[in-house]
């Protein structure tokens, strides 16, 4: 830096403002310039590590430094800066660290740091792994510049008990202008001590293992055998158990000391070609130690199912079918899976070797094609005609089966288009397309719906027509609670209503006969009358009759009148009945001329009404 001092004398006055620079003695890092006051270094190199600040005496002097010459001074601090001249170190050669073979993968072994006499972004670094890379891995907290070491892969106790880890640290940011000083890194070793601990069965191979096995193998027999060992040291007794949940239906079984799996149950490729289980190993001395393998069992096919057609074939042909007409072209299907692939032979079944009519072709691709042999067939004659074709596998051993084509022969236009055959049910019925299926069923379910709906309806306007006439029923109800005094009494109630309750209209006719409103009269025979008063009685009878027999014939020719059976009642007792009312006391004093006398003779219970009924005498008039 550059310092100036101001002197108040006058400078065109001699030398007396003229102002010279120096230092305090004994200053050996820095020097300024006599008369510039330019600050500068008087050694190269500075350390900052080994001092980063200093305080600088300047002192001014006029009259250009002479004898007698006044002088002022000033204090000046510099301070280093730093640069990146100084690399990593660790403090140690060595560390050591424990820890447990069981430790997941992940965990952290130890932390480390290596120092940096520098400051600030000069003393940033990265850590790496130079020896043991493979099981172990070293990652930097940037916040406090440290190396955690950390487990790469699963440690083994039984492997290898000792690690020697090589750890370097190296600068982020290298000054080129210090390289030549050496190099900006440094190492440690990382000792790590593994300590043993119990652990499960090893199985070999760890991945799992893949058996096969043929299908046709018995029961009893040797699948295979699977293998684990205790990795410790003691090397403990291991037992083998296959997990059920895996195999529910015990088709394989494993001894528990050999690990010998052998077959339990009758095997088939076709409905389980894979068999994948669990086996389970397990220390002797300790159950919690339990490791558990996956088992893969493939089972090869051997040829225990015969060939048979890919479906149950029909064919049609035309009257006027010519010789060497490819009718059909059939397959066949075969449940096995040979490895060197199907190869099926077709012929004609020995039943149907001396058939005349058709043959069969073999076109070497596994199918096989129906050719007529002649010409004129004749449905009325013969209209349908069963083929039975042989088909054999290529085996070993060979297998075959017998499988039957059924031809039709129908009337065809002169086209070749079939036009009809016995077939032609089957094959409408068979063309009917989904759609079609659908709108039938859906107007089944619409008429089905709508008979529902009539016989609802039935029943409800049936309900309504029984409510209304137990309605009218209780409507025509009159009750009277009041006694009266007889018919003749006609102030107690109006009798009005209940004539007038069935009140229909009558039939105004000439011949009908004596009027419906008239009720018959009643004559009291004699209780000792002769035959002709009877007669009358018994005539009177024949008016009631008439009256009823008329009033249904109304009923029957009313079309008002519901069409069902209704009941009506009739509620009337005849006009000038002759035994007048019985309810009144002054019945005695009546003109009328019946004889009351037979009341007497009914009994002790008529004896007071035939009191008051008995003609007076004349002296009890009189009186």
């Amino acid at each position: 830096m550059k310092v100036t001092a101001s002197d108040a004398d006058d400078p065109t006055y001699g030398s007396s403002a003229k102002v010279v620079y120096s230092v305090m003695d004994g200053e050996k890092i820095f020097t300024v310039d006599r008369n510039e006051g330019i600050i500068m270094t008087a050694v190269a190199d500075l350390d900052r590590e080994t001092q980063d600040r200093y305080e600088l005496v300047v002192k001014a002097t006029d009259m250009a430094g002479q004898m007698g010459g006044l002088s002022g001074s000033t204090t000046v601090t510099i301070v280093i800066t730093d640069v990146n001249d100084n690399p990593p170190r660790f403090p140690q050669k060595m560390y050591q660290f424990s820890v447990s073979e069981g430790a997941a993968v992940g965990t952290p072994v130890g932390r480390i740091i290596a120092t940096d006499a520098d400051m600030g972004e000069n003393t940033d670094m990265s850590y790496l792994i130079k020896e043991e890379g493979d099981l172990f891995k070293v990652t930097t907290d940037v916040e406090t510049q440290e190396a955690i070491v950390s487990i790469k892969k699963p440690l083994d106790f039984e492997s290898k008990r000792t690690h020697n880890v090589v750890v370097e640290a190296v600068n982020k940011h290298v000054d080129p202008r210090f390289v030549d000083l050496g190099s900006f890194r440094d190492q440690t070793i990382v000792r790590v001590s593994v300590s043993d601990i119990d652990e499960p069965p090893i199985f070999q191979p760890a991945d799992g293992t893949i058996m096969e096995v043929q299908e046709d193998t018995k029961v009893g027999a040797l699948v295979g055998v699977i293998s684990a060992r205790d990795p410790d040291v003691k090397n403990k007794h291991v037992r083998f158990s296959i997990d059920r949940t895996t195999d529910q239906e015990m088709i394989f079984h494993i001894d528990p000391d050999s690990g010998a799996i052998t077959l339990g149950k009758v095997l088939d490729r076709e409905t389980a070609g894979w068999h994948n289980i669990t086996v389970r190993a397990v220390e002797t001395e300790n159950h919690t130690m339990a490791s558990h393998s996956a088992v893969s069992i493939r089972i090869l096919d051997v040829n225990d199912n015969p060939p048979e057609l890919a479906t149950p074939y029909e064919a049609s042909i035309c009257e006027d079918a010519k010789p060497g007409q490819l009718i059909h072209t059939i397959s066949v299907v075969d449940k096995d899976e040979p490895q060197s692939g199907h190869r099926f032979y077709f012929t004609l079944a020995p039943e149907g070797s001396s058939n005349r009519h058709f043959t069969l072709w073999d076109v070497k691709d596994n199918t096989a094609g129906i050719r007529t042999q002649r010409s004129g067939f004749n449905r009325h004659e013969q209209n349908v005609y069963f083929l039975p074709i042989l088909v054999v596998d290529s085996g070993p051993p060979s297998l075959s089966s017998t499988g039957t084509l059924t031809i039709h022969v129908c009337g065809c236009d002169p086209e070749g288009a079939i036009q009809s055959c016995n077939a032609t049910a089957y094959s409408m019925s068979a063309a009917l397309s989904p759609g079609a299926l659908i709108a039938l069923l859906v107007c089944i379910l619409i008429l089905i719906v709508l008979v529902l709906l009539i016989l609802t309806l039935k029943r409800h306007r049936k309900g309504q027509r029984m409510a209304e006439d137990e309605e009218d029923m209780r409507d025509n109800v009159i009750k009277y609670n009041d006694e009266g005094g007889g018919e003749q009494d006609t102030q107690a109630y109006d009798m009005s209503a209940l004539r007038n309750l069935y009140d229909f209209p009558e039939a105004k006719s000439c011949d009908s006969g004596p009027d419906i409103r008239s009720l018959p009269q009643w004559i009291q025979a004699n209780r000792v009358g002769g035959g002709a008063e009877g007669a009358a009685a018994a005539a009177d009878f024949s008016l009631f009759k008439g009256y009823i027999r008329k009033k249904v014939e109304q009923a029957d020719a009313d079309l008002s009148v519901p069409p069902y059976d209704s009941f009506q009642t009739y509620a009337f007792e005849g006009n000038s009945s002759p035994a007048l009312s019985l309810s009144s006391i002054h019945t005695m004093s009546t003109t009328s001329e019946q004889d009351f006398s037979y009341l007497s003779d009914w009994g002790p219970r008529f004896r007071q009404l035939a009191g008051y009924y008995a003609p007076a005498n004349p002296e009890e008039e009189g009186s």
